[in-house]
This record gives C-alpha cells, structure tokens and sequence, in this order.
C-alpha cells in the first residue's frame, strides 16, 4: 500500500483508544511534505472498558486567529541538516525556558548532524544542541546557544482533556516560516499508532496519543497543540487522512496527533535530571559507523562499514556479523542499537565478530560522536 495513504482506526468518540497502522510525520524534508502517515485501518483495542466522562459546562469557542498571535513569540522554526544523502528536514518547536529549551518532537531532529533555529516572531536565528531524547516517545529537548529573555510558553494539562475539546495545532506548515494553525476537535484520547517516517523510512510505534479532527501540515511536528485558553495540551507529532484524494474516490478525512503534554513533560524532567533510562538518551549520541540488518539466526549484519569512521577503521567490513558487545549476545540489529544508544562517544567496546567463513575474532572499537538516533 502505498505509505502516502492511510485509513482510520475503528472505535466512536469515546477516548477508549484505538489503534491505527502508521501514520505520517507532520515534518517537511526534501522540499515535499513528508513524516509519519496512517497507512491500514485497524481494530479497537480489545477488553478496554468505556466509562462516560461527568458532564461539565461547554466552554467558550475557540478564537483560533487570537491564540496563534499569542503563540507565535513562543514558537521557533527547526531546520535539521545533514540527514543521509544530505537532505535537511523543517519542523516547530516550543520555547520552555527564557535561557532557550525548546521542547519538539524527536523524528524533527533524527539523523541530523547540525540543528537551526529560527524564532517566529523576531526572526532571530540560533544553533541548537540535542540535550536528549525519547524515540519511543517522539519526544526531544534542544537547548539554543546564546538564548537570552525568551518569552516561554504557558504549559497547561493533558489530564483534564476530554473527548469533543475543541483545540488549535499550531506550527511552522510547510516550512513557510511563520505560524500557521488549523483548529479540531479531539477524538481519541489514546491512540496507538505506527509512524512511518517518509525521510528514512523507519517505523516506530507510538502509544497514548491524542488523536484530532484536524488537517495537520507537513512542518508543524514538534509544533504546539493548545486549549480555548492558549495552554499547551500537546506537542504534534503526526498526520493521517487524505488532503487531496483522487477525483470520485471516498476518503478519509485528515487527522492529527499530538503526545500529550503531561507525558511530554515527563520526559523533559527526565532529561533534565541528566539521568538516562531505558528509553530516554541524554547527551551527545555514539556510533560505529556502520549500516546494519538482522542476521539469521541471530546478530547484527554489517551492511556498510562507512570509510573513516570507527567500525571501518577497527578493521571490520560488510557481510561481517556482530554478535556480542561487552560480552552481551546481540540477538539483532535493534539489539545493537539499543546497547550504543547507552554508551557515549570515546568509549571503547569490545566486539564479538564473526566473519562469513565462520572465523570468529574479538574486535575493540572506540567509539565515534553520532547524529541523534
């Protein structure tokens, strides 16, 4: 199936969840509109009780031309550069701090060598460090060199979000540089979705997602999702649905999904506590410098050892297959990563290599500064 299309998940309007099967990244690379995109309906998560909210007083109607004026002084544009084949990706981000924390999605900065940053309202222009990440999560915090008296962001709730809230995505749509907003109702509040991100075609399942009735655009990932008051609720992440479906053919209508705020900051406390877990990388990224697969039965092939960098220094080379760390079994190529994605740049690791014809050596490799995984 084609990974522009996708379809809608099953279930009502009630916040039980549902799951969906990948979605685009609202992220714009390459000069066209690419990210995580919806592509196969799916099913309602089974055994998930429904229970009806309490009914609480409608509030007022959104003033979406109001709010995206008071959120521009607290968004910036992200240009990442330097992804493979030198492609540079454009998305938003969230100002958290006056000294210059901006919180975007992770997929935004994945892969890139150098971040830029340009304010929306002012127009000033900064280079930005990754300080850490939740790939599981979508979720990135950067820090902007020389950042000073930043007007930052009103953080809300996502725990009070209901089902028919009307929200504002908010963002930089199609790389234009300026805010642009689309205004929605939420309609899960709890979404399990795949993400396919159309720069490197990689996938990642997300969970707990807000799901909106909205035409979010390509450039407004890591941009914000806010309340009828202008607090953030969200931080965008995705789109599905088809915008330009062909003539005399139904369609799903668009849709966007945010992380919600509550879990987004959670991530941000992590990070700043300069503690790493399972899933939160702090810090610059390490690498090998190769390209890997799974090998059968078991261990991280060598597609690409790239030239000059610390795997093809050491000696190693493609067809080779990486089979422990440190003495740790390697079980795959998700397993390599996960293990580097703990370790920093100068280390040095201990590999256990088999070559094609059998031969088995012990190979020690230092460890090279990567782009964000």
């Amino acid at each position: 199936m084609d990974n522009q299309w996708q379809g809608t998940g099953s279930g009502g309007p009630t916040g039980g969840g549902r799951v969906l099967i990948t979605v685009f990244a609202a992220v714009l690379a390459l000069g066209a509109l690419f990210g995580y995109r919806v592509e196969l309906p799916g099913l309602s998560q089974p055994g998930r009780s429904i229970v009806a909210a309490p009914v609480r007083p409608a509030p007022p109607p959104l003033n979406a031309s109001e709010l995206t004026r008071g959120l521009s002084p607290v968004l910036v544009n992200i240009t990442a550069a330097a992804r493979p084949f030198g492609a540079a990706a454009a998305g938003s981000g969230i100002v958290l701090t006056g000294e210059g924390q901006v919180l975007t999605s992770h997929h935004v900065v994945k892969g890139a060598k150098t971040v830029r940053v340009s304010r929306v309202a002012g127009g000033a222009v900064y280079t930005a460090e990754v300080l850490g990440y939740d790939a599981h999560a979508d979720i990135a915090l950067l820090s902007l060199t020389g950042a000073q008296g930043l007007a930052t962001a009103r953080i809300g709730s996502s725990a009070g979000l209901r089902v028919r809230d009307e929200v504002l995505a908010v963002g930089n749509a199609g790389g234009s540089g300026t805010a642009t907003a689309v205004a929605g109702e939420i309609s899960d509040l709890d979404s399990t979705i795949m993400a396919l991100n159309q720069q490197d075609l990689s996938r990642q399942a997300l969970t707990g997602m807000l799901e909106i009735e909205a035409a979010v655009s390509a450039g407004q990932s890591g941009g914000a999702l806010t309340d009828h008051t202008g607090a953030v609720v969200g931080v965008i992440a995705a789109a599905s649905g088809s915008r330009d479906p062909p003539p005399n053919e139904d369609a799903d209508p668009p849709n966007g999904y945010a992380v919600p705020i509550d879990a987004a900051m959670r991530i941000v406390s992590q990070i700043r506590s300069g503690t790493p877990t399972e899933s939160v990388h702090i810090g610059p990224t390490a690498t090998l410098g190769i390209l890997i697969s799974d090998a059968r039965p078991h261990g991280a092939r060598i597609d690409m050892a790239i030239y000059g960098l610390p795997a093809q220094t050491a000696g190693l080379a493609a067809g080779e297959i990486i089979t422990s760390l440190d003495g740790r079994a390697i079980t795959s190529a998700r397993a390599l990563r996960a293990v580097i994605d703990t370790r920093k740049p100068t280390e040095t690791v201990r590999l256990g290599v088999r070559a094609p014809n059998g031969t088995e050596r012990v190979v020690a490799v230092q460890l090279a500064t990567g782009t964000p995984g």
